[in-house]
């Protein structure tokens, strides 16, 4: 992918304060890399200089001198990767570096997939010893504490909801409700890009479309985004986008969908319609956009099995519950009965992780079917006797997609990227963790397998999606481009050898291929070795 110098006029940008004539100087020059801009047009060969945090020149810098020099012949210089559905809050809390996020280019992580950081209850604050309250709390003790990434947030609806109701199955009195879009509304001011929601998981389950929307309203105040995880992705699907399509029209305010999926064979030839429906709502002026990672197996509880009524109130509540012979029965018969939709095939679900290493020990890493055998019970008895045992929800991975329907969501051009996992490392501070390999490689699988060997989109799209296109859709100050007067933030790799390391039996395995990552102008990633570097910046809807 080598280019003849390319020197658009806007790239030709330097520093007025140099005399004509006079030699430039850069902190750092990327030299002879293929750039590929983030807008998704043609890649061209170009040195781009750096000045403090800031992207200062492109074009032929062979006369400009540096304090440092890579590189870059043979490698694509990108803008950094924004992660849009990241996890890795309480990851980054641990160790900030970030290190299988950044191995794959990322540098911004977006927080707040129905449950965010903040705000939080008082009462909640005191029992977690958590250091902050609000958003501004929030951002501010993050970024103090250090991190390799930028990273931002949303408002999560479960987070409010639980701030005024907790985790009750009731609506929201007049005053709840004014309480409740006070907190967005602070949360915005503070910073939030708008208002999230994840309507399969309790206490969101029993928000009404009205309460969404109100608080939607409440961001579209700030001009954020609603993002959201859509009451179902299987059975319901049309029903949940019409539902996101609804309050967007209502609240007056841009749509995301979280994760865009169709889960069940029996719902996987719904993929027309589900994208028809999506391009009729674009067409028709309302901004609809979509994220997604490349894997055909999703990550949740293994409690998700279980209605949400019997969920109400949190873990204890529902242990409580299954201790009920008579509530026990319930649940049991609506499970079994496929109310109100069926539950996955027990084939179809991997069982990952208990809190116990006894329950470990026994049925990690096998198949809901094979641990219904092994425990001498149907899989629903077995799954309601774990739960009760291990007094957690238990992880697990569950394989309800197809790949085809993967390429096909891929191809759209309003969908981007998230790993819906957290930034971890190989090291012993994360040694107990489970994850799923979305964690470690969702960047560079889009990179290896589904550009580069399978040729579903091209590499300039592709950078396109993970930088530009949700840059525009965050609303983002001077990221997600390569362009003079934007944040240093690069990501430099071999676009032949990227590749994603990690797999299900083994997800903790760093990607490869990504040579340089810098971050607000500091290198992170050095060679492919991260450098200890924490440049990261909380990232403040609104500010510049």
């Amino acid at each position: 992918m080598t280019c003849r110098y390319f020197f658009p006029a806007i790239y030709l940008v330097l520093a007025a304060c140099h005399k004509p004539g006079a030699p430039h100087h850069f902190n750092l020059i990327i030299k002879g890399g293929t750039v590929i801009d983030g807008t998704g047009n043609q890649p061209f060969t170009a040195d781009v200089g750096i000045r403090v945090d800031t992207i200062a020149a492109i074009g032929n810098l062979q006369q400009a001198t540096a304090d440092s020099v890579i590189k870059a012949n043979g490698l694509v210089v990108a803008p950094g990767f924004i992660n849009m559905n990241s996890m890795a809050v309480e990851a980054l809390l641990l160790d900030g570096k970030a290190m299988s996020d950044v191995q794959q280019g990322v540098t911004m992580e977006i927080f707040g997939e129905g449950w965010s950081p903040a705000p939080l209850r008082r009462s909640s604050k005191a029992r977690t010893n958590t250091p902050w309250e609000t958003m501004d709390d929030f951002f501010n003790y993050l970024q103090q504490k250090g991190t390799s990434v930028n990273f931002a947030s949303f408002v999560g609806h479960s987070t409010v909801r639980n701030c005024i109701l907790g985790l009750k199955n009731r609506q929201p009195t007049t005053h709840e409700m004014e309480q409740m879009k006070n907190l967005v509304a602070e949360a915005m001011q503070q910073g939030a890009l708008g208002l999230s929601s994840s309507l399969i998981y309790p206490p969101a389950t029993f928000a009404t479309t009205a309460e969404l929307t109100q608080l939607a309203e409440t961001a579209a105040k700030y001009n954020g985004l609603y993002i959201t995880h859509i009451r179902s992705e299987s059975d319901y699907i049309y029903s949940g986008l019409r539902e996101a399509f609804r309050i967007g029209r209502d609240a007056n305010i841009s749509v995301e969908i979280y994760h865009l999926k169709i889960n069940h064979a029996r719902n996987w030839n719904k993929i027309d319609t589900v994208l028809a429906l999506i391009d009729s709502a674009r067409q028709s002026g309302l901004r609809v956009t979509a994220n997604m990672y490349p894997y055909v197996a999703s990550n949740t509880a293994l409690a998700e099995r279980i209605p949400d009524w019997a969920q109400e109130g949190g873990g204890p509540a529902l242990r409580k519950r299954l201790t009920n012979p008579v509530t026990r029965k319930r649940i049991l018969y609506e499970m079994q009965a496929g109310i109100p939709t069926p539950n996955s095939h027990p084939g179809q679900v991997v069982i990952q992780s208990f809190r116990s290493d006894s329950l470990n020990r026994l049925y990690a890493g096998k198949r809901l079917d094979e641990v219904a055998r092994l425990h001498g019970k149907n899989a629903d008895e077995t799954v309601l006797d774990l739960i009760l045992a291990d007094k957690s929800p238990a992880a697990a991975l569950y394989f309800l997609q197809s790949d085809e329907n993967v390429k096909k969501i891929m191809q759209q051009p309003y969908v981007s990227f998230g790993s819906d996992g957290a930034a971890l490392d190989t090291s012993v501070i994360f040694a107990g963790w489970k994850t799923h390999p979305r964690a470690f490689g969702t960047f560079a699988r889009v990179l290896g397998k589904y550009v580069r060997e399978e040729k579903v989109i091209t590499l300039p799209e592709a950078i396109r999606r993970m930088t530009g296109l949700p840059a525009e859709n965050l609303k983002l100050h001077r990221r997600g481009l390569l362009k003079p007067g934007y944040y240093a933030d690069i990501a430099i790799f071999n676009p032949q050898t990227i590749t994603d390391n990690a797999t299900y039996e083994k997800p903790m395995q760093l990607a490869t291929g990504v040579e340089y990552v810098v971050v607000n102008g500091v290198l992170v990633l050095y060679k492919g070795r991260h450098t200890g570097a924490m440049p990261g910046r909380a990232i403040r809807h609104g500010r510049h």
